[in-house]
């Protein structure tokens, strides 16, 4: 896409479809979508940021990220657009996909992380 060319923005009614189909633990909210990821501790709440942000380099778009003990709220706007593009469902996707994983379920031999022994705890899963 060349710099002239701006890239297609969604309105509230789009980006409420799309979220809905595509990403239902997402909102619209104040002009960006947001999710909030819970997490057992401080320690889970870094390795959500980090997961984030290795997603967010690779992709060359940033969120922005509001973060507390147990909690971590990812919020996605394209500032050059000034609105919501693909760009951000795109992103939402890729970073839904990789915190929510959860491997023991895959059946394909990694067990992942140990649900009965809190020491261990990371991610809230919905």
């Amino acid at each position: 896409m060349s710099e002239r060319q701006t890239e297609k923005t969604y309105t509230d009614d789009e980006v409420r479809a799309r979220l809905a189909a595509e990403l239902p633990t997402w909102r619209l909210e104040d002009g960006w979508i947001r999710r909030t990821y819970r997490t057992s501790s401080w320690k889970g709440t870094l390795m959500v940021i980090n997961t984030v942000g290795h997603l967010a380099e690779a992709a060359w778009h940033h969120p922005d990220l509001t973060a507390s003990y147990a909690w971590v709220e990812v919020r996605l706007m394209n500032h050059a657009a000034k609105g919501i593009t693909d760009k951000d469902f795109a992103l939402a996707a890729k970073i839904e996909e990789v915190v929510q994983w959860q491997p023991a379920r895959e059946g394909k031999g990694l067990e992942g992380t140990p649900d009965k022994d809190l020491r261990f705890a990371y991610i809230k899963y919905d």
